[in-house]
């Protein structure tokens, strides 16, 4: 009988393990798709409905501009959800930022065209990007916390990648929604109204979120914690005293993934419609491909990083991004899909490797009182200096030259840059006794 209740116990306990993995990863795909819509938009179809005063090229920087305007918001967003996180739980700081998320995207999708406002129109762009940017900067640590906080002992890269893997989930979501927009309507429908399903189809999407989310239980950590009254008091400055070199490195470590990302995933979008003159459709289906294998790299990468430890598998990734920057652009620049593909597999294998063990190393960085915050924090800058004008600086690098290759050494910059960091990372967690349930 006593054998049988423990048998009970691990199963309820594997089973509320596996809400969590699906909980992060199911509410971090919808907040990533709200976020990616954005992106695929501003490549596809901003330029012409919020700057069609400017040329073709400064409408295609003027869109990218207020796709990075949201990546300045992330910092905050990450004091703030991170404060309220370590102080208030996790789980309802994801639930508060799924929330915020939905309303924004939403907003965008009923937003009225420079044509029908005039410069109000991108005035109110901008502001709903700022509401997303805060929005994503106190996501991420939140979903990632509660996968790697839940997780049994050994395997918290495996369990860390189920709020990871929401990224690339959200971008081929993403993407297929308008791939199935762009094949089935016209060139002026699209442009009309028939990018504003994304946006609009994000409540549905929120609403299943929410569900989810609210059905989870708080993190084993924090309810410590909160039992034990060892609350930080406040978390962004204790942690910046406590462990500023730690939210450096974290910081500097992710500037070349969010970099590479977003030139994979929305800089090359345009770039392959407008410079290379191949069609959305083609450009569509290269970066899903691509999406797809990052997605599984992820996995991979992350699972390994159990047994090989983080260190190891984040500097085989660097590594791969420093060296295939400048191949990359080879292979796209011959305009063939199929080494469009190529291009983007082995880019996607470097950006998993790097990402895939982020969300267990994070918290491995930092005692749990302040865990939230250090990891958001950490994670929004490295996004701002790494994502956040990654495709403006690529467009307006491209449009100066004329060639990719100053793209291509600027992608090297970033990858060198970050691998610095990686080298600097301790071979062992830091509080690894504290990461997770153990």
């Amino acid at each position: 009988m006593e054998r049988q209740d423990v048998l009970d116990q691990d199963g309820d306990t594997r089973g509320r393990i596996r809400r969590v993995a699906l909980a992060s990863a199911i509410g971090t795909t919808i907040e990533w798709y709200d976020y990616f819509a954005y992106s695929t938009a501003t490549a596809l179809v901003f330029n012409h409905a919020f700057f069609p005063k400017l040329s073709a090229a400064s409408g295609t920087l003027a869109a990218f501009a207020t796709l990075g305007v949201g990546f300045v918001a992330r910092p905050l967003g990450g004091i703030v959800w991170g404060h309220f996180g370590d102080r208030v739980g996790r789980k309802a700081m994801l639930v508060a930022s799924l929330l915020l998320m939905g309303v924004a995207t939403a907003g965008v999708g009923v937003l009225p065209t420079y044509a029908e406002a005039g410069v109000v129109a991108p005035v109110l762009l901008v502001v709903l990007r700022v509401l997303q940017g805060i929005s994503a900067g106190g996501e991420w640590g939140g979903a990632a916390l509660m996968a790697v906080e839940h997780a049994p002992e050994g395997r918290r890269g495996r369990y860390g990648s189920f709020s990871q893997i929401g990224v690339p989930a959200g971008l081929i979501l993403a993407q297929l929604v308008f791939f199935a927009l762009n094949s089935s309507l016209t060139p002026e429908a699209f442009r009309s109204w028939g990018w504003r399903v994304p946006f609009l189809l994000s409540l549905v999407l929120v609403a299943v979120g929410l569900v989810i989310r609210l059905r989870v239980e708080e993190s084993p950590v924090f309810a410590r914690l909160r039992t034990d009254d060892k609350r930080s008091k406040l978390p962004i400055v204790e942690v910046l005293r406590a462990r500023p070199w730690q939210v450096l490195t974290a910081a500097v470590s992710f500037i070349a993934n969010t970099a590479l990302g977003y030139i994979f995933f929305a800089y090359l979008l345009s770039y392959g419609t407008s410079v290379l003159k191949l069609s959305s459709a083609t450009m569509l289906v290269v970066v899903i491909t691509g999406s797809v294998v990052w997605l599984a790299s992820i996995v991979g990468a992350a699972s390994w990083s159990d047994t090989a430890g983080r260190k190891p598998v984040y500097l085989a990734g660097s590594v791969l991004l420093v060296v295939w920057s400048i191949p990359f652009f080879l292979l796209v620049d011959t305009r063939q899909p199929w080494l469009l593909i190529v291009a983007v597999t082995v880019l996607n294998i470097g950006l998993g490797a790097t990402y895939g063990p982020q969300a267990a190393l994070f918290a491995e960085l930092f005692e749990p009182r302040f865990r939230y915050s250090g990891s958001s924090f950490a994670y929004a800058v490295g996004a701002v200096l790494g994502g956040g004008f990654a495709p403006l600086i690529a467009t307006a690098l491209q449009n100066a030259t004329g060639t990719s290759m100053p793209v291509a050494l600027y992608m090297v910059g970033v990858s060198v840059l970050s691998l610095l960091a990686v080298l600097a990372f301790p071979r062992r967690p830091l509080v690894a006794a504290t990461a997770g349930r153990g």
